[in-house]
Formats: C-alpha cells, structure tokens, sequence
C-alpha cells in the first residue's frame, strides 16, 4: 500500500509528545537525532522534503532553498529567523515561519534567572559550598548587588521585553526602555518610560537585550556604548550572541567598566569567547531561553499547525513576510 502522507524532514530530535504526531501524521527523510546536521546532510534533507522543521542553528542559504523544489514550507523551531536567507525565500516563494507567543514566559523567567543570579553570584556560592571549602556564614561572604527598588533597562519591547518588565513589577523596580521606534503614542504601562539607547545605558542598573538579530543591531552592545553603563551595572543577554561585541564585553568586565553579565547566547555559537569563562563576575548558560517542557513541545505544535495550514491550501498563522 502507498504511503500518501507528506514528507517532513526533521533537522533536529523534538520532544517525545511532538514526535508522537509528526510520526503519524508525515512520512519522515530520515530519523532525526539530537545532534546538528552536517550543512550537506541539512541540504539533501531539505531536498527530499514537502515540509521541514529546522532549528537556529541550521544556517540555509539561498542556494539550499533554490535546490529544494519540493519544499512548500520552511518551519523555524524558534522566534528568530537570521539563520534563513528570507529574502531569498520569498524570492522562491517558499513559506518560512517561526514560533512567537509560546516561549515569551519561559525566556523572561530564564531572564530573570539569569539576572538574579549573576546580581547575587548564585554561581559562585554553589561552586563554593560543592568544593567543600566553605566554612560558614560571614558578614563579608560573596557579597552580590540588589535588585529590589533598582532601575531595569530593556532593550527591545516586543512580547519578551515586556514579559521581563512585567516581572520587575514585583521588585519595586524602575523600567526603562529603548526601541528603535521610539512610540508617538504607547500602549504600555505609563510607568515605562521610552529612553534614547545612550540615556538608557547611562540610567540602568541592569541592562538587558531582548531585539532580533539584524544587521541593524549586530553588535549594537560594543566598546562605546559598554563605556556608558555604571561600573556598578550589569548587562544580561537571552537574545542572540551577535547583538553583543563579545571581545569588547570580555574587556568592559576585566577592567571594571561594568560590574557583571549573564549570558546565554553567544557571538561564534556554541563557541564562547576563552575569556568569559574564566571571570568569576560572568554567569554563562548553553543557550536555555526556552528550555522548559512545556514551551518546546508548544514550539513544536505550533511547526506543525504552520505546515499542516500550508499544505492543506490555507495560510500560515505564523508566516514571516
């Protein structure tokens, strides 16, 4: 009996509740692993595909997307699409969607994390009661920064960027914010006030990024704007690594410019700058922004709802034009 369902290739293993209806619903390339493909591997996968779900780490260029003709729809398991030459899909002609809404609380929360931890050095005081060198409580031990009652700086206000000033609501925070729009007239909250980026930097006690990569804002954390932020600050990064100057950071960190980091994307990705890891004042995370159960098999669902839409004639919810 012939196999009438449409081929799907899969780039990367998804979890087990997304699986469970790809494998009844598609025909599969192959049976994916937990583990990058190789780019020939990404391209001849592709090649084969009615449909593909592909992840930010697989980089797809023009030429893979004028190979693969029987591609209908590109699904990327992610918010951000810099890792796909959109022009050159649209182009094509080929559909590429992405997955916003279901992992805005989880990547605030892991924002927070982030901050809370590198603010009160969580990292350290673990290592320090793992190694068995601890001795007990001390007036003078890893003293860490508050965070109640300071002033927060977002860059970015999109649905992450407001989930995260949500939550500073609850330490009696001060919100501060930049986009590169600045609002004639705001829907958000009174209380968080529009700031030019130089203000803003200048202004925060901590400063954290939440705006797609482009090639307007690669690298729009450098040398320069590192100098404006208080030596007393710190700056945290759940977006994407490129956004940030990593050699410039290593520097503004060795030399007291600012206080602190917590990172968890990174410039050269899964690379990280040797210097980083070896600063006591830098809490550094593999890229876990929406590394919960329930976002990830949600980001699945909704790969799959886009596909479904596509190849039954209908739009896509979530269509990147």
């Amino acid at each position: 009996m012939t196999d009438t369902r449409p081929t799907l290739y899969l780039s990367r293993l998804l979890p087990d509740p997304v699986m469970a209806i790809v494998r009844e619903r598609f025909q599969l390339v192959h049976e994916p692993v937990d583990a990058l493909p190789a780019p020939s591997a990404l391209r001849e996968g592709l090649c084969q595909a009615n449909a593909a779900i592909v992840t930010l780490g697989d980089r797809i260029d023009a030429e893979t997307i004028h190979a693969a003709t029987r591609l209908k729809i590109l699904a990327n398991y992610a918010v951000g699409y810099n890792n796909i030459d959109l022009a050159a899909a649209q182009q094509r002609g080929l559909i590429v969607t992405n997955t916003p809404d279901v992992l805005t609380n989880a990547t605030a929360d892991l924002t927070w994390a982030l901050l809370l931890a590198t603010a009160r050095r969580v990292v350290e005081g673990d290592a320090l009661v793992r190694s068995g060198r601890w001795t007990g409580w001390s007036p003078t031990q890893l003293l860490g920064a508050d965070v109640s009652g300071k002033t927060l700086g977002i860059i970015g206000m999109g649905r992450i960027g407001q989930a995260v000033a949500q939550r500073a609501v609850g330490f009696h925070m001060v919100v501060r914010y930049h986009t590169s729009h600045p609002p004639a007239t705001s829907t958000l909250p009174c209380e968080w006030e529009f700031r030019s980026l130089r203000d803003l930097l200048g202004e925060a006690d901590i400063v954290t990024i939440h705006v797609p990569l482009s090639p307007a804002t690669h690298h729009l954390i450098g040398a320069r704007e590192l100098a404006l932020m208080r030596p007393t600050a710190f700056l945290i990064n759940t977006a994407r690594g490129p956004i940030v100057d990593e050699g410039a950071l290593v520097d503004a960190l060795k030399t007291g410019i600012i206080a602190g980091a917590g990172l968890d994307v990174y410039e050269q990705e899964p690379v990280v700058h040797p210097a980083l890891a070896q600063l006591k004042q830098v809490v550094l995370l593999p890229h876990l922004g929406s590394a919960t159960v329930h976002a990830r098999v949600q980001m699945g669902l909704v790969c799959l709802e886009n596909i479904q839409a596509v190849l039954d004639g209908r739009p896509a919810p979530n269509h990147i034009h």
